[in-house]
C-alpha cells in the first residue's frame, strides 16, 4: 500500500471544523509497516527508539471552567504498529479545549490512553505545567557540525550513492542542521537538524552533507525519513554500530523527533535553538 493510500481518510492537506469538546476518534493512525517493507526492514527491527513528540497547545477547563494550559511530551516506542498522524493528534488535542478535566493528571492519563491505543503500543506521556517551564532547556547535538564543508550539489532527491566509509574503525559523531523534507500529502517543508553517531570505517564527511541535502526534496514523514537515513548508511557505510536522531522544528504547535540506534539508549528530550 503507497503512503497516499495509507492516508485515505486523514485530515491532513484537507479543510477541516476544529472540534472544542473531547472526540478521541479524531486520532488517525498510520501503520509503519508499508514504508518499512519499501526500505527493507522486515521482522525484527534494525534498531530499537522512539518518536519523541512536543505538542505546546495543550488545554482544558477547570471543573470551575477556569482554562489551563501545559506542555504534553509523548514518547512513542518505534515498535508501535502505527504512527499518529500530525494533523489528527493536533485536532485530537484541540478537542480537550472545552472539556472540563479534574486536574492536569487527568488529562494526562487521557491522552496517555488514547494515543497508546492509536500507536497500538503504550506510550509515556508527560504534562510540564506553566510552573514548570523554566525546566525547558536548549542544547546542542555533541560531535562535528558538517555544515562549513564545501560542497556542490544539483541533487535534492534521496540520494544514497553519497554516502561512503573507508579505513580503520573510528568512532564519531556527526551533525547537520541543513535537513529539509517535505510532508507527503501537503507538500509543506519540514526543517530539522540529524545526528549520527557511529562507530565504523570513516564516513565521507563532505559525502554525507551531500546526502542530508539530498531530501530538500524528498517528501516523506519525518519517522520515515530517520528510518531511511539509517537504513541507507547501515547498507552504504556499513558502521559497526549507529545511531540516527532528528529534531525537527515545530508545526501546527507541534514538534517530532524521532530516535534510532543499535546500541543507544533514547536520549533526553533537550530542544534545539530552532525549537
Amino acid at each position: 500500500m503507497s503512503e497516499k493510500e495509507d492516508l485515505k481518510g486523514a485530515p491532513l492537506g484537507k479543510a477541516v471544523e476544529y472540534v472544542g469538546t473531547y472526540a478521541p476518534e479524531l486520532l488517525f493512525p498510520v501503520a509503519r509497516v508499508g514504508k518499512r517493507a519499501e526500505l527493507g526492514i522486515t521482522g525484527r527491527l534494525p534498531f530499537s527508539g522512539c518518536d519523541i513528540w512536543n505538542a505546546y497547545e495543550v488545554s482544558w477547563l477547570q471543573p470551575g471552567g477556569k482554562p489551563e494550559v501545559a506542555i504534553a511530551e509523548m514518547w512513542v516506542p518505534c515498535d508501535s504498529g502505527s504512527i499518529v498522524e500530525s494533523k489528527s493528534l493536533k485536532l485530537y488535542l484541540n478537542s480537550l479545549n472545552q472539556t472540563r478535566f479534574k486536574n492536569v493528571d487527568a488529562v494526562r492519563e487521557v491522552i496517555r490512553q488514547d494515543v497508546s491505543q492509536a500507536a497500538g503500543v503504550e506510550v509515556e506521556v508527560r504534562m510540564l505545567s506553566p510552573e514548570r517551564f523554566e525546566e525547558l532547556r536548549f542544547g546542542v547535538f555533541p560531535g562535528t557540525c558538517i555544515d562549513g564543508l564545501e560542497v556542490e550539489t544539483d541533487r535534492y532527491t534521496v540520494a544514497p550513492e553519497f554516502l561512503e566509509a573507508e579505513g580503520s574503525v573510528v568512532e564519531e559523531a556527526l551533525f547537520s542542521n541543513l535537513l529539509r523534507s517535505n510532508c507527503p500529502e501537503t507538500d509543506q517543508p519540514d526543517w530539522g537538524s540529524v545526528w549520527v553517531h557511529y562507530a565504523g570505517p570513516r564516513i565521507d564527511a563532505k559525502g554525507l552533507l551531500k546526502y542530508v541535502i539530498s531530501f530538500r526534496e524528498h517528501h516523506e514523514f519525518h519517522e520515515h525519513c530517520v528510518e531511511r537515513i539509517f537504513m541507507d548508511l547501515m547498507r552504504r557505510c556499513k558502521p559497526e554500530k549507529l545511531t540516527v536522531y532528528a529534531r525537527y522544528t515545530r508545526r501546527g504547535g507541534l514538534d517530532i523527533n524521532p530516535f534510532r540506534s543499535n546500541w543507544e539508549g533514547v536520549p533526553e528530550n533537550v530542544r534545539m535553538g530552532r525549537q
